[in-house]
């Protein structure tokens, strides 16, 4: 259920030291600065400039402001968020920015290595996603949206205000005379999502208005089932797996039903290569992998930034890019 500001606050209870990740922005400055007040002196900022918008740097001017008045430490890092061939901007920024955290939260500028990071983003956000994903056609990955709390390389990151909503952050923000930053491109419908939160948001308010409510109980019934089919590729791969080199053995595969059997390819790509097969790729990976029955059988397709190749008995996955760079 959704929750004003102050209840997201008090139930949000981190391993300190704690980043905030700060774009200057109407979210992100509510969060710094709830938590600047919550736990002074343990709270850090984090702003990562993307290269992306013109007004980087009245954002980044914005970041130094507000962590000055919250008596904030700021660390920033630059980064490249250019997209590559077969990957979307929003991927390539996103991969970006946590890149960016972790450089940032080895920290040479502190005694102590930052272990949690906490990002902005709201029930509104919850919302778009999902709606984002059903438009998309995706599986239960997508429909489970965005969890509040997660790990990546020893880190743990927390989204506090998944169950607060847009309009109660920004009158937080107006009653305490918070100033932020308007990012120009939030207003830009060219963007789908910036079309649903300007067209579909409001109907569904009239519609359904319990709707952040309901739809958050559907990504949690999305991400519980989605969290059964992990355990059961696991399961699967523990089997199918060279012991060797953990390259799943086409023979295994092939004795899996189809279901199981692109469920197992789906999470070990994204696993093993943080890669995820579009539906015609994995379709095409099946029907090779059941017409692998010769040795002279070639398999080599196109997923993510690189390729899904046979190797004799086993599969793989290499990016051709990469390989150049490293020669």
């Amino acid at each position: 259920m959704t929750h004003s500001l102050e209840q997201a606050m008090r139930a949000f209870e981190p391993a300190l030291p704690l980043a905030v990740a700060l774009s200057g922005g109407a979210d992100s400055t509510a969060l710094l600065a709830a938590c600047a007040q919550k736990w002074p002196g343990q709270v850090v900022a984090f702003h990562v400039n993307h290269g992306l918008q013109s007004a980087a740097d009245q954002f980044e001017r914005q970041c130094e402001r507000l962590c000055q008045d919250f008596d904030v430490p700021l660390r920033r890092k630059e980064v490249n968020a250019r997209h590559s061939p077969g990957q979307s901007p929003e991927e390539a920024a996103r991969v970006a920015r946590y890149e960016a955290f972790e450089a940032l939260a080895l920290s040479e500028y502190a005694q102590e290595a930052i272990k949690s990071v906490a990002i902005a983003q709201h029930a509104d956000d919850q919302v778009e996603t999902l709606l984002l994903a059903l438009g998309r056609g995706s599986g239960l990955p997508g429909l489970s949206a965005m969890p509040h709390q997660w790990q990546r390389n020893g880190i743990s990151y927390f989204r506090p205000f998944l169950s607060v909503k847009g309009a109660d952050i920004r009158k937080w923000l107006a009653e305490r005379q918070i100033r932020f930053v308007e990012d120009p491109t939030n207003a830009d419908e060219r963007f789908t999502r910036n079309r649903i939160r300007a067209k579909l948001l409001p109907v569904l308010e009239q519609v359904f208005p319990h709707f952040r409510d309901t739809f958050a109980r559907s990504c949690s019934h999305a991400a519980q089932a989605q969290g059964l089919l992990e355990s059961l590729a696991q399961t699967d791969l523990d089997d199918v797996l060279r012991t060797s080199d953990g390259l799943p053995q086409i023979k295994g595969l092939r004795k899996l039903s189809s279901e199981r059997q692109a469920n197992a390819l789906r999470y070990w790509l994204k696993q093993s290569f943080g890669v995820s097969p579009t539906t015609a790729q994995l379709g095409e990976l099946q029907a090779q992998i059941t017409d692998c029955v010769t040795r002279g059988h070639r398999i080599h397709i196109k997923v993510g930034d690189g390729f899904v190749q046979r190797s004799e008995a086993v599969l793989t996955w290499y990016n051709p890019t990469v390989l150049l760079t490293k020669n």
